[in-house]
């Protein structure tokens, strides 16, 4: 209900309104730029794009599921960014530390250190696995295990069908399954 009438102001021209769909939308947007692109700078530049570009496209929304529309340009802004990054390579990904503001507010007060590092050490091998899935793969994989979107959902975000989606996941997942294998030490 409370997305609905925000997104009916917005289509009004109230600015107001779509700062309400940032709040609701800001962090599922983010989080799937900087699994996507595995840089927080270039998260935060392609969250920024992301919802410039669904600002001006607001009034062309039709109806249906909004967060899928919102997560297409989100997954459209970060290919963008990947294909340039191809072009005009910076640095490896392997150079990438782990941001230590996300992790520093995910950890809980009960957890030990060794469990922490432990953790925070898993975390960064499954980032690495999942920046060595293509593209498509990657997108399928952090939408649907990440974010828990449907099939259908992802199918939306990814302008693919749900067999594509399908088939997307399960090669992402059997790669990323190989990668992790390849180091086990870290697996429970």
């Amino acid at each position: 209900m409370e997305e609905a009438r925000l997104i009916r102001g917005c289509q009004a021209g109230d600015l107001a309104h779509f700062n309400g769909l940032v709040e609701l939308y800001q962090q599922q947007v983010y989080n799937l730029a900087l699994r996507m692109l595995h840089d927080t700078e270039a998260a935060e530049d392609a969250t920024q794009e992301a919802f410039l570009l669904a600002y001006r496209a607001i009034k062309k929304f039709r109806g249906g599921n909004f967060k899928a529309w919102l997560l297409h340009i989100t997954a459209n802004v970060c290919r963008d960014h990947l294909r340039s990054a191809r072009r005009h390579p910076i640095g490896s990904l392997d150079d990438l530390g782990p941001d230590v503001q996300i992790q520093t507010r995910l950890t809980g007060l009960s957890e030990s250190p060794e469990d922490y590092a432990l953790r925070v050490e898993l975390g960064q091998v499954i980032n690495s696995g999942l920046a060595t899935l293509p593209p498509d793969q990657r997108l399928a994989v952090i939408l649907c295990d990440i974010h828990g979107l449907t099939y259908e959902e992802i199918a939306q975000v990814a302008a693919c069908s749900v067999g594509t989606v399908r088939s997307r996941i399960s090669r992402g997942r059997a790669r990323l399954r190989d990668y992790l294998l390849r180091h086990g030490e870290l697996l429970p």
